[in-house]
């Protein structure tokens, strides 16, 4: 049984259910409007479902919820955020607010956040950038659970890496992957709708492949996307987001998903670029000939098109979520 819900509901509803859970006014309302994009663009994972755990882990105390993130900017093109063990979406926010002014100034410019937790979709956030004109790179940090090419400890998070790049009379165009086959989210998602694993994603205990989510959850790792390749991106990421950001390594956070342990005090580490300090006019034209190449040939598409078509539908369409996870969620923000 599912219950179907406008924005206006899914805004509403998340907005209630953090303030419920005591999360303060204002960084409520970051982590809300994270919570919306997710749902427009279809990506569920990181949307409501992701909601009772953020709830929880601020009842708990094991997110200050009303943390206030502080802002650095010790050098030019330099910004540096302390998340203060709180949500991670305030504190972007709180860098975003002169982020975009230092790029433009130096031609470049980089933002760490530190002592931070989950930020949700990082193509939302780079996303942003590229709608002021700037190329934006995002790498973040999780709780480990890819194992080193050839081992079977987890040593990674999932390690996302997104980019954004401006488009002159088009949305921006967004790549956001994960360092494995498929983002932790979605095992998730799938222990709570009772589903297996597609083959592929995950491996047990034990390093075989499984298709069981409790397994893959329960001490798994998660298969690296392209092989060695993926792990080596996990690799990267881990780099700019944690040793950069000075937080937590992957392998000593604690989990996002279970209220064990203190602050998971991950990390976000976001380049901006003005190509107007590089290539000028010529910066657009090289990306639509680019872009252009792509869509030419028959069977292609460029990436983050589900997302837009999602964007496109689902104002109409609405937000169907499992009865159980909206009687949860409600029960937060009634509580």
């Amino acid at each position: 049984m599912t219950v179907t819900l406008s924005l206006t509901d899914v805004e509403d509803l998340t907005r209630r259910a953090l303030l419920a859970s005591g999360v303060a006014p204002g960084n409520a309302e970051s982590v809300t409007q994270s919570v919306v994009a997710a749902e427009r663009d279809g990506i569920h994972s990181h949307g409501l479902a992701r909601l009772p755990t953020y709830c929880e882990h601020a009842r708990c105390g094991k997110i200050d919820g009303r943390a206030e993130p502080t802002r650095a900017q010790p050098r030019a093109g330099t910004v540096l955020v302390d998340a203060r063990d709180g949500f991670a979406h305030p504190a972007i926010d709180l860098g975003f607010d002169v982020l975009p002014d230092a790029a433009r100034e130096a031609g470049i410019a980089a933002m760490a956040v530190t002592n931070s937790y989950n930020c949700g979709v990082v193509g939302y956030h780079v996303e942003r950038l590229a709608e002021q004109g700037l190329v934006a790179l995002g790498f973040v940090n999780a709780p480990a659970s890819i194992a080193p090419w050839g081992g079977h400890k987890a040593t990674f998070g999932t390690n996302p890496l997104a980019c954004a790049v401006p488009r002159a009379n088009a949305a921006p165009l967004v790549i956001d992957q994960s360092s494995s086959v498929v983002a932790k989210s979605e095992v998730m998602v799938h222990k709570q709708k009772g589903e297996p694993l597609p083959e592929g994603w995950a491996l047990d205990a034990d390093g075989n492949p499984t298709t069981d989510p409790e397994a893959a959850l329960a001490g798994g790792t998660m298969v690296p996307a392209g092989g060695y390749k993926g792990a080596n991106q996990a690799l990267v990421v881990e780099v700019f987001a944690a040793a950069l950001t000075a937080s937590s390594l992957s392998i000593d956070a604690s989990s996002f998903a279970n209220n064990q342990g203190g602050s998971p005090e991950t990390g976000q580490f976001f380049v901006a670029v003005d190509p107007n300090a590089f290539a000028g006019a010529m910066f657009a034209d090289k990306v639509e000939r680019l872009l252009g190449a792509i869509g030419e040939q028959e069977g292609t598409r460029l990436p983050g098109q589900g997302r837009l078509k999602a964007r496109s539908t689902t104002a109409e369409a609405g937000v169907a979520i499992k009865q159980d996870l909206y009687d949860k969620i409600r029960g937060y923000a009634e509580g």
